[in-house]
């Protein structure tokens, strides 16, 4: 998903606000990857095995360095075999893509080598749908999800980005209580094992849909001034969400520190500086741009001065 750009004066901020979310080892083998060290990339992958959401978590992140792609194509041209080398040029591809330095059909054309050598693997499937989550239909975006959910059906990122994507239909509509992104998110968090943490896809779909409604002028720039948060739905969805984190936190989970500001954000925004604070003690200094930055805000800052606002009033 790319999200909203930031200006010169945010630049602070963004330096906050690392994608690796804490992954001890990814951030030594994304340092040793800007180096060229691609054999660290390699270890870390086959440590990481099928364990699809952390797979694809790493793996995004490690491509989205500047010269990920250029490293990627060196491995791959070294074992022109590994699913591991062709699936981070697949993924360092859409980023290059998307960034304005590649050609889309270059992206597509290596996600679909590294599905070929990986078919089991949603990776490849995930790297094409963030890049139609910015550049493609509606009906490309839904079938890419459904590719990734054939492959690993509780996929948290892929669910993320379509709940993105579907809470940008009809903005016109406002504060619709039944529009289809909040239908998307109980779907999912009803279909999931008890203990998935797409029980707090609700919330992103709430986020999601705020973010949309605030560019467009229908609710306030300032989430915490918006009864966005305060409807009788939208409680009903908070506490659910905030209950399922007091019984089932999932720690082990690779982006469960995106779960978690998603959720002080909301809990935040909702009035109850109390839960927030438990979940701010929870994130540390794990800021994630989303939904920090929405509409248009700097992530870190906003997330400070929610931070220091629970943390005070406990």
């Amino acid at each position: 998903m790319s999200p909203p750009s930031l200006g010169r004066s945010r630049r602070r901020g963004v330096q906050h606000t690392d994608p690796a979310l804490g992954d001890s080892e990814l951030i030594d083998t994304r340092a040793q990857l800007a180096q060229g060290r691609w054999t660290r990339v390699r270890s870390l992958l086959a440590g990481t095995g099928d364990d699809w959401d952390r797979r694809g978590h790493r793996l995004v992140v490690l491509a989205a360095g500047s010269a990920s792609a250029a490293w990627a194509r060196d491995w791959q041209l070294a074992e022109p075999e590994s699913p591991d080398a062709a699936t981070l040029l697949a993924c360092a591809t859409v980023f290059r893509t998307l960034r304005g330095k590649a050609p889309e059909a270059a992206a597509h054309d290596a996600c679909r080598t590294a599905a070929r050598l990986a078919p089991a693997d949603p990776t490849p499937w995930l790297a094409l749908l963030i890049l139609a989550r910015a550049r493609s239909t509606e009906d490309e975006t839904a079938r890419l999800f459904e590719e990734v959910r054939a492959r690993h059906p509780d996929h948290h990122h892929a669910h993320h980005l379509m709940a993105a994507r579907l809470a940008e239909r009809h903005p016109e509509s406002g504060r619709d209580p039944l529009h289809e992104v909040y239908d998307f998110a109980a779907w999912a968090a009803e279909q999931a094992p008890a203990d998935s943490p797409l029980a707090v896809l609700p919330v992103v779909a709430h986020a999601e849909r705020y973010r949309v409604l605030a560019a467009a002028g229908s609710e306030p720039s300032d989430p915490a001034r918006s009864a966005h948060w305060t409807g009788r739905r939208a409680r009903q969805v908070m506490k659910a969400a905030f209950d399922w984190w007091l019984e089932w936190e999932r720690e082990d989970h690779p982006r469960n520190r995106v779960d978690l500001n998603f959720l002080a954000h909301a809990k935040y925004c909702e009035g109850r500086p109390a839960e927030a604070a438990a979940l701010f003690h929870r994130i540390g200094e794990h800021a994630t741009r989303a939904p920090w930055s929405y509409p248009d805000r700097d992530p870190y800052q906003a997330f400070r001065a929610a931070r220091d606002a629970a943390l005070g009033s406990v």
